[in-house]
């Protein structure tokens, strides 16, 4: 059992740190490190393959025993460091954890790292999304589909961003993510002969009229202005959710699950 560091004071340099780390997305691009906070966090960390350098526990909260049984049965150990209530209290994101931070190192989440593991890929794409809750909800309804992969298309922020991990309750860990402008991942997707649907109010076919058996990557927009012309004119086929009120958009992450589970259902009929 692995005996950890004791840090009671919140200008430890460690603690500074963590505070950066979780603040400012310029330290978490230089460094190559992040911020994860909770118990379920940190297990699909660990599961995701992702290389935990340190971990910080309230021993009130959670005990060291738990903490040494998280980590035992993967290589390279991390440093545990026991943190008081006054120190915890600074540096936990939510009230409600589990008493468990650690730092990490994220992964690179270019083009050439992406593998997938069908013959007929489902994608889900969406551009240049801008509220880290939608990035989040949009990882968990990929997660809860399986999808092969999701694409982020001149991504505003980080993924690593605290509110993404807390909106993805850890998603971003364990799926396959890549990142990329618009033209790079529109000649990825056509380089590995994927068709490209975009959602989208014009030329578009009902997403119930269009075959979504093969290589498919599903495109999503932001709420205020959808896709841009440059994904609209390289589109297979755009694909149309029909309302029925008085709205002409839904929220981001409803849309991609309701043609993504229409995708789903073809495919298991097929």
């Amino acid at each position: 059992m692995k005996s950890p560091i004791h840090i009671s004071s919140t200008q430890n340099k460690l603690i500074k740190n963590i505070i950066l780390l979780k603040e400012k997305s310029r330290e978490r691009r230089k460094t190559g490190l992040f911020v994860l906070e909770g118990l379920r966090e940190f297990q699909l960390a660990l599961k995701g393959g992702y290389e935990v350098k340190q971990v910080f526990f309230e021993p009130s909260i959670v005990s060291l025993n738990e903490i040494n049984a998280l980590i035992e049965s993967f290589s390279g150990k991390p440093d545990i460091i026991e943190i008081s209530k006054e120190v915890y209290k600074k540096i936990a994101y939510r009230e409600t954890t589990e008493g468990v931070l650690a730092i990490a190192k994220a992964k690179s989440h270019e083009l050439k790292t992406i593998q997938f593991k069908n013959k007929a890929p489902l994608i889900l794409v969406a551009e240049a999304p801008e509220k880290p809750g939608n990035i989040g909800a949009l990882l968990r309804t990929a997660d809860a589909a399986n999808v092969d992969t999701v694409f982020i298309a001149n991504p505003k922020t980080d993924l690593y961003n605290p509110n993404i991990i807390r909106s993805s309750v850890g998603c971003v860990f364990t799926r396959n993510i890549g990142t990329g402008t618009t033209q790079e991942l529109i000649s990825y997707l056509k380089e590995k002969n994927i068709a490209i649907y975009c959602a989208a109010l014009t030329a578009s076919k009902n997403y119930l009229e269009v075959n979504f058996k093969e290589a498919s990557a599903l495109v999503v927009g932001t709420e205020s202005t959808g896709l841009t012309d440059t994904w609209l004119e390289n589109s297979t086929q755009n694909v149309i959710i029909p309302m029925e009120g008085e709205i002409d958009s839904m929220n981001v992450s409803v849309s991609a699950a309701i043609l993504i589970f229409e995708a789903k259902r073809q495919r298991k009929i097929q």
